[in-house]
């Protein structure tokens, strides 16, 4: 199998955790405060794939001023475009009990779909970025986005059932996204594996950079919403489970 087709392989996969994450919501009774436990852990675990996979790769690859200026300016992408979808419904899009109906808030429902998706491409778009280096995925990158997806899916998909969505319209969304996450990195792979290391390093740390955006957005105040006090730990317990793995795939 080519390298590109790896990795869509490998984004359709890590993709795949959203839909496995939604079909629990929806067919089993989660309480909110496991939910949010989960989304704690999630977010944990992918501070630490930021911190130990992403960023240091970046570094590597095009130093300080490349890695820095992309890094900031994909948060700043992330933030404006969130902003923007914010206004039109998909705030909460990540909450499992405050996500608004179409009846009540006309358009939210495109709103939360797009949100959904640009939540998920920069960590695609990662997996095939990982390729680029040695031709071998990396597994802890995918492993980090894979147990990341999983809540993100279950509190969401919790919100849009009970906001009144169809299971059509839940799993609509969710396969088109896990679809466009395979996409997305086999087109971080082919689209970059000519062009320099700086780049490559700007692309990685842009994504990184939206990536700890929408996680400080989305992910943390939803966990913190229900688990409150207990949110940190749940939380430092995820970064120490993904720092184990890229020491033990180092």
């Amino acid at each position: 199998m080519s390298p590109a087709l790896q990795a869509g392989g490998w984004g359709l996969l890590a993709g795949g955790a959203l839909v496995l994450g939604a079909a629990v919501a929806w067919f089993v009774r989660v309480p909110p405060r496991l939910i949010a436990a989960v989304m704690a852990f999630g977010a944990g675990v992918l501070i630490s794939a930021l911190a130990f996979e992403l960023m240091e790769e970046a570094y590597e690859r095009g130093g300080l001023l490349s890695t820095g200026a992309g890094f900031i300016g994909g948060a700043a992408i992330y933030t404006l475009a969130n902003w923007m979808l914010s206004r039109h419904g998909a705030k909460h899009r990540k909450r499992s009990n405050a996500q608004p109906s179409e009846s009540e808030d006309s358009g939210s429902g495109a709103a939360i779909a797009i949100g959904a998706l640009l939540d998920g491409i920069p960590e695609s778009i990662v997996i095939g970025l990982s390729l680029l280096k040695g031709g071998a995925v990396s597994l802890v990158a995918v492993i980090a986005i894979f147990l990341s997806n999983i809540p993100e899916g279950l509190s969401s998909a919790a919100g849009m059932k009970k906001a009144g969505r169809s299971a059509a319209y839940v799993f609509g969304v969710w396969i088109a996204i896990a679809v466009a996450s395979g996409v997305a990195s086999w087109v971080g792979y082919a689209l970059f594996r000519e062009v320099s290391a700086g780049w490559v390093a700007a692309t990685t740390a842009i994504a990184a950079g939206a990536i700890l955006a929408m996680l400080a957005d989305t992910m943390i105040p939803e966990a913190f919403a229900h688990t409150h006090d207990a949110a940190g730990l749940i939380t430092v317990v995820g970064f120490f489970c993904a720092f184990v793995l890229s020491k033990l795939g180092g």
